[in-house]
């Protein structure tokens, strides 16, 4: 069967690998983003479109990696994409928007006689380029299963529910990520502060109930202050002020997300909007006058 030919919209840290991937799988592509020059390491091996709704024309599958929801809304109807949609298309928002507009967008994208799938991602830069990604997808089943083959080199894909239910999920997979990644900076700042390796500590609780792939990873990166972006800081902001606001329509009280949303706040007003998002550990160690260093013997060479 012919591969279907792809528009990806948004060639940024998650988008690039994502479209390598995808290129690597044999599928055709026309590619836009905003910033056109981070187009142009794919010049040979894909098109490369001035505006996106000429991106989108005659694609069969449209994917959105963009940074919000208000971007999201801007290239979608103000810039022309949704007219511009083929009838038996199927737009792919993998963004991280609110599942309010994942439903306005899918209503739009009917209009237009296309399928609409919300398949936002979770697994980071890292996930992006090992095509490990998971991708948690809404709408219908037999659309999915139009797209299923993409997602395969993407990653693994899982049905969440009706339009919207995968933009639940990534706020569910944003709110432990948010919170947990608070816990272990407060952990090994604790433990450092008292004495103890804090590399010692890592590898000591990835053995037990708190090993967790962001103790495993963004522990280390915390140990080695390695925050160069992976996932921003302001991207992890952003995400729990939508846990919050959809925790509100919902009538409930998050007290956790709350905390982890006041310090991400405060981490981005003191110019850390571009630190990947395990740099939390910076605001904790603000806010204590104390850094996260590594374990030193006393003065008589004792552990």
């Amino acid at each position: 069967m012919t591969a279907p030919h792809i528009a990806f919209l948004g060639i940024g840290l998650m988008g690039a690998p994502m479209v390598h991937n995808l290129l690597a799988a044999g599928f055709p592509m026309t590619l836009w983003n905003r910033t056109a020059r981070k187009c142009e390491p794919f010049e040979v091996s894909a098109t490369i479109a001035a505006t996106p709704a000429e991106a989108v024309a005659g694609a069969d599958v449209v994917i959105t990696m963009l940074e919000n929801g208000d971007v999201v809304e801007s290239v979608l109807v103000a810039q022309g994409v949704m007219p511009a949609l083929r009838p038996d298309a199927v737009l792919v928002d993998m963004s991280s928007v609110q599942p309010s507009l994942a439903r306005r967008h899918a209503a739009l994208a009917a209009e237009q006689g296309a399928g609409y799938l919300d398949a936002p991602v979770s697994g980071g830069t890292r996930g992006a380029e090992a095509g490990t990604l998971s991708i948690m997808a809404g709408g219908k089943a037999d659309t999915l299963g139009k797209v299923r083959p993409v997602f395969e080199a993407l990653g693994q894909v899982t049905h969440i529910g009706p339009v919207g239910a995968g933009q639940l999920a990534k706020l569910a997979n944003q709110a432990i990520v948010g919170i947990t990644i608070g816990a272990v900076s407060e952990a090994l700042l604790l433990a450092a502060k008292g004495g103890a390796d804090p590399v010692a500590v890592r590898e000591a609780l990835m053995g037990g109930f708190a090993g967790s792939k962001i103790l495993e990873q963004h522990g280390q990166r915390m140990i080695d202050r390695d925050f160069a972006p992976g996932a921003p800081a302001r991207i992890q902001l952003k995400d729990l002020r939508m846990i919050l606001d959809e925790a509100r329509s919902e009538g409930l009280t998050l007290p956790l997300a709350q905390l982890a949303h006041n310090s991400y706040l405060s981490l981005v007003a003191n110019g850390h909007a571009d630190v990947d998002h395990s740099g939390l550990l910076l605001e904790l160690e603000h806010v204590n006058g104390a850094r996260l260093g590594g374990f030193r013997q006393d003065s008589k060479g004792q552990d």
